[in-house]
């Protein structure tokens, strides 16, 4: 494990992470909720979704655990990549043969792409905020040895 300081993100920046979550899901979900198209349809661009939410996260903690020397597998590595990609295939598919005006499958995917982007961030700032938290934990240990120590 790499000893790299961990850039705390800030409160706002966690708040706007959050934000565009929220806007990017909602507005997906709701699209869903309003839409005409048969329920099947609806659960299959329901299902891309949570696919590709979890596919990036993944990845982006992959990344990071290798960025940090935490040992990833290959296999693992390249399936987080494979699912990531293949998830983004599924929605293009999709909108592609849906019976949908242009602007509800522009609406589709950049609510997509805004979701992933900021699971992708939120994961990121929930790892740093961990990260500094363990940091301070070894550091308060650290300096109570030190404390204690009967020299």
């Amino acid at each position: 494990m790499s000893n790299q300081p961990v850039n705390q993100p800030t409160p706002t920046f966690v708040a706007a992470s959050w934000l565009a979550l929220s806007a990017g899901l909602g507005a997906y979900l709701s699209g869903l909720w309003n839409s005409d198209m048969p329920l099947n349809e609806k659960g299959y661009y329901l299902t891309v979704m949570l696919f590709g939410l979890f596919a990036a996260i993944s990845l982006q903690k992959s990344v990071r655990d290798k960025m940090e020397g935490i040992p990833v597998t290959r296999i693992y590595y390249l399936l987080c990549w494979l699912s990531l990609i293949a998830a983004i295939l599924l929605l293009v598919t999709g909108l592609w043969n849906a019976t949908l005006t242009p602007s509800e499958k522009g609406f589709y995917g950049m609510s997509f792409i805004l979701s992933i982007f900021a699971s992708v961030t939120i994961q990121k700032n929930t790892r740093d905020l961990a990260g500094q938290a363990s940091s301070d934990t070894l550091s308060n240990h650290h300096e109570q040895a030190i404390d204690s120590d009967p020299q």
